[in-house]
Formats: structure tokens, sequence, C-alpha cells
């Protein structure tokens, strides 16, 4: 039996890992994370503010997916370990990126899941009014999204520049489940913050956040990026495992051909 407070890796076979990190504007090391990434032996990465060079690296461990990065803070993308289809839901200031997911194992193991990243607008820029107003259309639109399909498995990451105090956030979590909260139930400990105000510096704040529906939290780390203001989080989904459809039968001659 697991004691509280213990960490019960599941084998690769039977869990989906997602990371998400915002790489503040190519402050990231590129071969710095790309390296975390391939340690963590990671199946999808969400980023934002990423720029070219932190693209290069980063799809030289995953080959798959979409990374559009910008030197604007606009930079984003998934990149996956497997093909699948990566698009973007239309948004004011930034558009969010959706990954469609079907993922099998020769275990069983099975998951199809829906992977959202969102870069929403910081609130203190200036003109505040005009931020806001940024923000709002934000939230309305990745609200709708989910709306449309809401018993769907799927996880929302990203830079949600917004604390559990804020209302976009509670807006959210009234849909989804905080992984964080999840895992910190689940192993006895509080969830960490996320934000510092420079590479290195205390992190004050938790405004990076993985927000589940119709999926099992294994786990739920917090990691440090060189050169980046914030902290990559790691998020483990369960995986059950499944009987899988025996293949058609085919002929000697068929497989012969």
């Amino acid at each position: 039996m697991t004691q509280r407070g213990e960490r019960p890796y599941l084998p690769a076979e039977e869990r989906f890992r997602i990371v998400s990190a915002n790489l503040w504007n190519g402050g990231a090391d590129p071969r710095a994370f790309a390296d975390l990434v391939a340690g963590l032996d990671a199946d999808a990465v969400a980023t934002q503010e990423m720029d070219p060079e932190q693209a290069d690296a980063l799809a030289q461990v995953l080959p798959h997916g979409l990374l559009e990065p910008a030197r604007d803070y606009s930079g984003m993308g998934i990149a996956l370990r497997e093909p699948a289809r990566v698009r973007r839901i239309g948004l004011p200031c930034r558009d969010a990126r959706v990954a469609e997911v079907h993922w099998e194992r020769p275990s069983g193991a099975r998951l199809e899941l829906e992977i959202l990243n969102l870069h929403v607008q910081a609130p203190h820029w200036m003109p505040v009014w005009g931020y806001w107003h940024h923000r709002s259309g934000q939230l309305r639109g990745i609200v709708r999204h989910l709306e449309a399909s809401p018993q769907r498995r799927r996880i929302l990451v990203g830079d949600l520049n917004s604390t559990p105090l804020w209302p976009l956030y509670r807006r959210l979590t009234a849909r989804l489940t905080d992984a964080a909260v999840a895992a910190a139930h689940r192993h006895g400990r509080p969830p960490q913050r996320t934000w510092g105000p420079w590479p290195g510096a205390p992190r004050l704040f938790r405004i990076d956040h993985a927000l589940v529906h119709g999926v099992a939290v294994q786990d739920f780390r917090v990691l440090s990026v060189p050169g980046s203001d914030h902290s990559a989080i790691v998020v483990d989904i369960a995986v059950p495992v499944v009987a899988l459809e025996a293949p058609p039968a085919v002929s000697v001659q068929a497989a012969a051909r």
C-alpha cells in the first residue's frame, strides 16, 4: 500500500506525461529546456513565449505537433512524441492551440485526449482597459470551446496569468479540475507556486496551471527552467489499461504480398 506523501510513479506505458512552460520570450536556455523535456520522457509539451531557437531545440526531442515561434511574446506551440492534429482556436490577442491525441500502447493502454494550450493576457500592461478586454475575450472564447463538448476528456494547460483567487481561474475551474490541487490532496503536499520576478527568484504566485476533465491525475510537479521567470509544470495522467480489439484476419497469401 502506498503511504500518503509517496509518489507511486507509473511506468511510461501506463501514463501520459504533459509539460507546460513559459519560456520568457527566448530567455530560457533552449538546450537546457530540451534536455529537461528529454529527461522527463514527456509525451507532449505546451509552450508559451517561445522563440525560434527554443522551438528548434524542442523539435529535436519531440518531432511532431505544431510549433509557431516568435520574438514578440506570442510564440506558442504543442510538441508531441507521436503525430496528431494540432490547430488554433481563434481568441483575442493570442490564439489557443489544441491537439487531438489518440495514444495506444501494445500493453492495451489507450487514451483519447484533447490538449489545450492557453496563454492569457497579463492584467498589468498599459493601457489596462485594453488588456482586460483581451483577457475577458480570451475567457469567453475558451469557455465557448469547453461548453461545445463538455464531456470530452481534456487537459487545459498554460500561463493563465491568474492565481486561484482571480475570477478567470474560478470560471475555468467551475468546469475543469485543477490538477495541482488534485495531486496535492493525493500526496499530502500543498500546490507549489510557479512564477517569480526574475529567473531563479523565489516563486511568488501560482499562475501556470493544468486543468483537467475526464482523466485521473497521477502526479503534478513544478520544475525549474534555467533562464525563465516561470517554472515548468509536469502532469502525469493515469491511462486505463483496456484490451485492444483483435486485428482482422489476414491470409497467408495477402501477408506475403
